[in-house]
């Protein structure tokens, strides 16, 4: 368990700062901001809810929930009978006890983000018909990603801390178990731009491009399997 304060950003979302690592789960320049401009816009939650009766997403490091609920809200919105089954890696449950402290901008997440570290999952029907559920698995993501099914997601948010403090959790070998788990054709994407992340998603069979520039000075990364 880490040592973590609470901070603001700057679109009024908040975030938590993890003192061990010194680095906090979100850009200063909008929590909010990021889950929607790093994750669903890049990967088209909206238009692959349009297309779609129902959307799997991987969200690896799930921390507060704020990607996840944020591509809820996006499919939604997009097609209000839209089912969505997410699946979360988390390897810290005192973040995860934070989630009820918290009412970000992100439509639902008041409502129904109702989980902490003894509640790990939820699920309901949305106001067009459409089935959410989420499920969080609880520990090392190299070891819990290896109980789901292969082929089986659409989406992968990929949002470990950064690979320049914990290199580990950028390895080839996660990145292959998230290409396993991923369908033909689906897609990860995730803030960093580092040449160790990028070289080690190559190796695990992945093409990827720049991602949006959001409160970075680099691009972020959009991979996909071909």
């Amino acid at each position: 368990m880490f040592e973590m304060k609470k901070v603001m950003t700057r679109d009024g979302s908040e975030t938590f700062v993890n003192d061990e690592l010194g680095q906090s789960y979100h850009s200063f320049t909008g929590a909010v901001e990021e889950a929607l401009k790093k994750y669903s816009e890049p990967l088209d939650v909206a238009g692959l809810a349009k297309k779609q009766d129902t959307i799997k997403i991987l969200d690896v490091a799930y921390g507060m929930g704020y990607n996840s609920a944020m591509a809820i809200a996006i499919a939604l919105e997009a097609n209000p009978s839209v089912s969505v089954e997410i699946v979360g890696l988390e390897n810290d449950p005192a973040i995860l006890d934070q989630i009820g402290t918290l009412n970000p901008a992100i439509v639902g997440y008041d409502k129904f983000h109702k989980m902490d570290s003894k509640n790990l999952e939820f699920s309901y029907v949305s106001l067009g018909g459409g089935k959410i559920s989420v499920k969080v698995l609880l520990g090392d993501a190299h070891d819990t990603i290896k109980e789901l099914e292969s082929s089986f997601f659409d989406l992968c948010f990929f949002d470990m801390f950064s690979p320049s403090v914990v290199p580990e959790s950028w390895s080839v070998g996660l990145f292959e178990s998230v290409f396993k788990v991923l369908k033909k054709g689906g897609k990860m994407s995730t803030y960093s731009c580092a040449r160790l992340a990028r070289d080690n998603m190559k190796k695990a069979g992945f093409l990827y491009d720049d991602g949006p520039k959001v409160g970075r000075r680099g691009p972020g990364t959009v991979a996909w399997k071909e």
